[in-house]
């Protein structure tokens, strides 16, 4: 399946450029949007800049689709369709708390938004 090389792909380059505290989530029962939602975090700004650059440049280089980014200086989501990457300074990732809000089952998720 080419989600998982891409996911490997995008596990692999944030090992290379020393991530911190990775988490990749299988969403795909969650959503339509992607398959995989990965997680991590970097120690600076620039750590982070760096950590997406890695990544858009692996995806390049394989040949397996183009990326979306958007990025402040806190966060970057890179988009690359089966596979969605939040790379964020620790403070922004507590603040978000992404695996949090992605491991709560559907049926709590809507019953949560209508109270």
């Amino acid at each position: 399946m080419e989600a998982d090389a891409l996911k490997q792909l995008v596990i692999d380059a944030l090992e290379d450029m020393k991530a911190e505290e990775m988490t990749v989530l299988d969403v795909r029962d969650k959503t339509t949007i992607t398959i995989y939602m990965v997680v991590a975090s970097g120690r600076s700004d620039r750590h982070v800049r760096s950590i997406a650059d890695r990544i858009v440049e692996r995806v390049r280089e394989a040949r397996m689709g183009r990326v979306s980014e958007e990025s402040s200086r806190d966060w970057v989501l890179l988009d690359a369709g089966d596979v969605v990457v939040h790379v964020m300074l620790p403070e922004t990732r507590q603040l978000y708390a992404l695996e949090k809000l992605w491991s709560v089952p559907p049926a709590e998720v809507r019953a949560s938004a209508g109270q």
